[in-house]
């Protein structure tokens, strides 16, 4: 599996799928299945029992993960999804916007 481009903290929009459209920060990457938790996109209902922890139980919203491949990093000038490079500033290897080419 190749290097992800997309790290937790990032504002990512959908491009493909169900909620195509919406954005959110990544609180996750899981990186041994190319996917990420992006905060309020794709809410999963879980119907959860009666336990010590929560001994009302019912039915609890969580993120599910979204492919990689369905999301794509907001540029920071537009807002619109851009796709990434990378590029060498001195002796650090940065990621850039590649449609305002600002450094992210």
């Amino acid at each position: 599996m190749g290097k992800l481009k997309i790290k937790s903290g990032d504002t990512v929009v959908v491009i493909a799928g169900d909620h195509k459209g919406s954005e959110g920060t990544v609180l996750r990457v899981l990186t041994d299945k190319n996917k990420a938790i992006v905060e309020g996109v794709n809410m999963v209902k879980k119907h959860q029992k009666p336990s010590a922890a929560n001994p009302q139980g019912g039915i609890s919203e969580k993120e599910a993960p979204i492919h990689i491949s369905n999301l794509a990093l907001k540029d920071p000038k537009s807002g619109e999804a851009t796709r990434v490079g990378y590029k060498m500033e001195g002796n650090k290897k940065v990621r850039f916007s590649k449609k305002s080419k600002q450094v992210l």
